[in-house]
């Protein structure tokens, strides 16, 4: 929303509201579109970010294993599970700007 407009005229104590205006006045609803992928973009980057912290967090079990084969092996599938979240964030963004872009056909 670009911009909020509103003409308030205060008469005796009572505010009347006579404008409203939001965005450009142009009531077409392309604004949406673009919010909904910027959200499902942070989302997803958040979500990124979290595998990330994940793959780390693996990294600092299999370092202080200290050889035990039973933390090693947790160490090891913390890993190896931070990674597949990580690759299906990234499918993710790759399917959510494929779909906005091509089946909804933005920018016709």
């Amino acid at each position: 929303m670009n911009k909020l407009i509103t003409t308030l005229a205060a008469n005796n104590g009572v505010v009347n509201i006579d404008t409203v205006t939001i965005g450009n006045g142009d009531q077409s609803g392309d604004n949406l579109v673009p919010a909904i992928t910027s959200i499902l973009n942070a989302i997803i980057g958040a979500l990124g970010i979290v595998c990330v912290g994940i793959i780390i967090f693996g990294g600092v079990q299999y370092m202080t294993s200290t050889g035990d084969s039973g933390k090693v092996k947790k160490a090891k599938d913390t890993i190896l599970y931070g990674v597949i979240g990580l690759v299906i964030c990234a499918l993710a963004a790759v399917i959510v700007n494929f779909v906005i872009s091509n089946v909804l056909q933005v920018g016709q």
